[in-house]
């Protein structure tokens, strides 16, 4: 009979929001999968927990992937963690739990901090639909491709970011969507917690020569209503013009306007052709 992987969520700074639950898991397993063992192993000697560490993470995850994988498979247990928060979000443990479920080993859910949730619970913006976006890239062609995708999402957004990229992340926000509402929460949980709640115009260029520290979720609010309205009514070809303009392929600018109306994307790429070859 095959053993059990336990996705067990951590503290994201404070050591006191660790469950018991999580701390009885990590007791009873054979092995603990860890995304960085250096920050795992000072958890669990505050928790006087001795158990086997293996090194997970996006580096090294096809090999290990396997390994684990046959353990699970020869009746042994491991719980799998994360430096801080739910394991598998903006984090390469969603191989191993697909790997899990090809292999018929089942998986269980040990609910911990979210620093996506908790964020969302002191922002003071919308949050009854919001959409995860997770880091930007640093590779301009798909930086640009994701803040085109966004500009008139109609859900509060999500994002995660690092200190030495917070201020050129906020500039390329506000000259892709514009002002809006924003909250920046830093250190959550955490000694030095802090929430700033302001706009993307007040932000502009404010930390371009601050050196900062810490982890940072954006919250950002939704495009308004009366502007999606507005925007509704350009035409498909206006629109797949405008993506043109941004650099899109003419096929990718008319995939991009069908998307977003009821044009079929034929018709939109033919008018396109004529109109700019």
């Amino acid at each position: 009979m095959s053993g059990e992987l336990f996705v067990v969520g951590t503290p994201i700074g404070n050591l006191g929001d660790f469950s018991p639950r999580a701390v009885e898991t990590l007791s009873n397993v054979d092995f603990i999968a860890a995304e960085d063992t250096r920050v795992t192993i000072k958890l669990l000697n505050h928790f006087n927990i001795k158990k086997q560490l293996v090194s997970y993470h996006e580096h090294n995850r096809a090999q290990k992937g396997p390994t684990i994988i046959e353990r699970l498979l020869n009746g042994e247990s491991c719980a799998l963690v994360s430096d801080a928060g739910m394991p598998v979000i903006s984090d390469p443990g969603q191989d191993l739990v697909k790997l899990c479920r090809e292999n018929g080993i089942n998986v269980v859910s040990v609910p911990g901090p979210s620093a996506i949730i908790t964020a969302l619970a002191i922002s003071g913006l919308d949050v009854a639909r919001f959409t995860f976006e997770g880091f930007l890239t640093g590779n301009k062609p798909k930086r640009r491709e994701h803040l085109q995708e966004i500009v008139s999402e109609k859900k509060t957004m999500v994002f995660y970011e690092a200190p030495h990229k917070l201020a050129a992340t906020l500039k390329d926000l506000y000259d892709t969507l514009g002002d809006r509402k924003i909250a920046i929460i830093k250190e959550l949980t955490k000694i030095h917690e802090n929430a700033e709640f302001t706009t993307l115009k007040e932000v502009y260029g404010k930390y371009d020569d601050v050196k900062l520290k810490g982890e940072y979720v954006i919250i950002i609010e939704a495009k308004a209503q009366e502007e999606t309205n507005e925007e509704e009514e350009i035409s498909p070809v206006e629109l797949a013009k405008y993506y043109v303009s941004l650099g899109d392929s003419i096929n990718e600018a008319a995939k991009k306007a069908a998307k977003e109306t009821s044009a079929k994307k034929s018709d939109i790429y033919k008018a396109l052709i004529a109109e700019i070859g």
